[in-house]
Formats: C-alpha cells, structure tokens, sequence
C-alpha cells in the first residue's frame, strides 16, 4: 500500500500514537525529573532481589562462624562369656558424645570470607540503585525532549497541511504554483513520518520507565520541562582519584581479591586436620560387670589428600581476581577520560547557543508562513525556514541528551559526590 495516496493516514498517524502515549495524562498532576527519579528508587521490583541477596549472605555468615554440631552415639548388644564350660551372658551398651573442633584460625577466616560475602551484596545494592537512577533520569528526560520534539514537528506539519488544503481549493494556474503545492505536499509528508517516529520514541521511553517503576504497561506520566544547568568537571586527576574510591564495580574487584586471600590461607590450612574430642561411657553385663568412662581422641591422618590441589587452585583464582581488578581500574580510567571529554565538547557546544534561538526561530517560521500566503517570500525560503526551526528544536534537544548522558555516566563511573548538573522546571515561554 502506498501511504502517498492515502494522506488521510498520515496525517493522522502521529495523532494516534501521541494520543496513546497521553491518554491517561487527563487530571494527573505533572511530576518533576526528580520526583521521577525518586519513585523509581522505591517502586521498582528488582531492588527485593538485591535485598534479599544480602539477606542470603548474612545468614551464611551467620552460620559460618559455628562450630559443628555435636555427635551422640550409641551401641546396644549382647555378650556371651565362655570359661571352663561355664557360660554367662548380658547386655553390653556403650554411648558417647565427641565434638569435632577445627584447626585454629579456620573459623575465622570463614567468617572474613563470609563477611566479604555481605560486603558485595551490599555493594551490588548499591550499584543497582545509582545504575537505576541513572537510567530513570536518561529516560526521564528522553520522555520529555521526545514530546517536545513531536510537538515542534506537529506544529509545523499542521501549518503545511493547512497550507496545502488552501493551495489544493484553488484552480492552479501555470506551472510554478502547482510544483509549490507538489513540495508542500512532500514535505507535509515528510513531516508526519518523523512526528510518528518522536512518538514512538516517547513511547518506548514511557514503557521501560513503567517497567523500571513495576507499574503496568499502559500507565502514563505527566512530566514537567526542565531547564538544566551545567557546571564544569573537576579536572581529570580529580576525576579519576574519586572513581578510584567510589567506583561500585572497582570496589567490588577490589572486595572479591581480599576475600580471594581468605580463600588462600583457608586453603592452606585445611591440609591440617580437624580433631574429635569427646568423653565416652560403656558397660558390660555377662556374670561380671565392667564399666568404662574415658575421653577418645581422633583425627584423619593426611596420607593421601594433603589438599594441595584446593590450595593450588586458589592461589590460581587470587591471580585471577588481580588481574580483574588491574583490568577494571584501567577501563574505569579510560570511561571516565572519555565521559569528560564528551562532556567538555557537549558544554562547549552549548555555550555557542543564544538563550533565545528557538524562540527566533519559530518567530520567523511564522512569519515566513504569513509572507508566503501574501506572496512576499518564495517556497524555497518559506520551506527551508520551517526545516530550519525543527532542526534547531532537535539540535537543542538531542545535544542537551548527550550533555546529561556524560553527566550521568561521569557521575555513575566516578561516584562524584555532588550533581554536575541541576534541574528546575522549565516555564511556558521558555519551552522549544
């Protein structure tokens, strides 16, 4: 089906789907990107699954540290007794407690090895929360610049369908006007097309946001235009001294190489063997009685298994956690090296703009809209004006995403303790 000789559905396309995207927005009061953000943070469903890894890894600790259960055991027979033709028999039963204790230092180093467990669920926590927040306030704003853009590209899709329904009502006379209403309709076409795809990008914003805050797939959010305010980064050595410290993913490298340790010299001492110690009673009833109460001892003798390929293993594992933390430093280095570089060249950019050349810009689509159906301006101005009031709008839009995608990714990777950018809302007049 050619969409050309149906311009009905075009045209009303981008309607449609905008009109899905707001169709529970009527009376919902808007939310800022913060209040987004924040709502997030406490709906979304995945955080149980953190939480309840650390509560895993808190009861193992807890049990890490304990000694083994004692051992009770009993033994119940008969004895026979045969001497000079004589005979007797009896009961004979035994019973006995032993409690196995381990080599010392063991317990120990398994609660550290557990305690280091607790620490990266923790950190995995935690991490999840500043990837959740960063991707909450990515798609928050995706959500707004993405309304915004469709709404500029609407507006002027309509001034050339209103245009183009005048030109067609009149009777073409010659050449030129009948190629100017052949552009108009291109162009109107056009129009509608990239109307459609802003939609569906808000739209695939709104459903990963609903998905992030556990809400069902077809609610709605209101939200408000923020203007944001960049400042610079602290310089690189700064940088880079701080995603050292703060840095989730390094500092959990640097816990699994600790508890690797642990590991290690757990590892050498189980080569010693544990020891069972526990106090033992026995009585035997067959003419005479004998009773017995004494202490045994025993303990595995290390012939065969020395546990020299445990040790080997994770001393060959230790290795393995130090080159992972080397390799993670050196690519945190390098992403925090290139999220500033993206973000100075992003704020140099914005720093070229004039705080009103949307503004102008749709003052002179207008006009040129006015002077065109009076005959003062001609089409290839009149249509390259509106052309250039939408790339503009996406120009602003699009640079100020990748602005806040550094900042994100700066501040995510480098664990910065302030916000290199802070929001407010945006008024009416100041909107692109």
């Amino acid at each position: 089906m050619k969409l050309s000789r149906y311009p009905c559905l075009i045209r009303i396309a981008p309607g449609i789907l905008l009109g899905w995207s707001l169709v529970a927005l009527g009376g919902a009061a808007p939310l800022s990107l913060e209040s987004l953000v924040s709502g997030v943070l406490k709906q979304n469903p995945e955080l149980e699954f953190y939480r309840a890894e650390i509560a895993a890894a808190k009861g193992e600790r807890r049990d890490s540290a304990a000694l083994q259960n004692p051992e009770l055991s009993a033994e119940l027979g008969r004895k026979q007794v045969r001497s000079g033709g004589l005979s007797d028999e009896g009961l004979a039963w035994s019973v006995s407690v032993r409690q196995t204790f381990e080599w010392p230092g063991r317990l120990s180093l398994r609660k550290a090895i557990a305690n280091q467990q607790v620490q990266l669920a923790d950190l995995g926590l935690r991490q999840f929360e500043s990837a959740l927040t960063a991707r909450a306030r990515t798609l928050g704003f995706q959500l707004i610049a993405a309304r915004e853009k469709a709404s500029a590209v609407r507006e002027v899709a309509e001034r050339f369908q209103q245009l183009r329904e005048v030109l067609v009502q009149r009777d073409p006379a010659g050449l030129t006007p009948l190629l100017e209403t052949r552009i108009i309709e291109a162009t109107e076409l056009t129009l509608h097309r990239r109307a459609s795809e802003a939609a569906l990008a808000a739209q695939s914003a709104l459903l990963e946001l609903n998905q992030l805050r556990g809400a069902p797939w077809e609610d709605s959010i209101a939200m408000d235009s923020v203007q944001f305010s960049f400042t610079k980064p602290p310089v690189r050595a700064a940088l880079l001294a701080a995603a050292r410290t703060n840095n989730f993913e390094l500092r959990m490298r640097q816990a699994e190489l600790e508890q690797q340790s642990f590991r290690v010299s757990l590892a050498q001492k189980d080569s010693h063997p544990s020891v069972t110690v526990g106090p033992y009673f026995s009585q035997e009833k067959a003419g005479d009685r004998e009773r017995q109460i004494g202490l045994s001892v025993s303990l595995p003798l290390p012939l065969w298994n020395r546990n020299k390929g445990n040790a080997q293993a994770a001393s060959a594992r230790q290795q393995q956690a130090e080159v992972s933390l080397l390799v993670t430093q050196r690519d945190i280095e390098r992403r925090v090296v290139e999220a500033a570089l993206t973000y100075e060249s992003k704020l140099a950019e914005m720093e070229k703009w004039r705080s009103d050349s949307v503004d102008e810009f749709r003052k002179a689509a207008e006009l040129a809209d006015r002077h065109y159906r009076l005959g003062a301006v001609p089409i290839g101005t009149y249509v390259e004006l509106q052309k250039e009031y939408l790339e503009a709008v996406e120009a602003l839009l699009e640079t100020k995403k990748e602005a806040l995608d550094a900042v994100v990714a700066l501040e995510w990777i480098a664990g910065l303790p302030a916000s290199l950018v802070t929001m407010s809302p945006l008024s009416k007049e100041a909107k692109p």
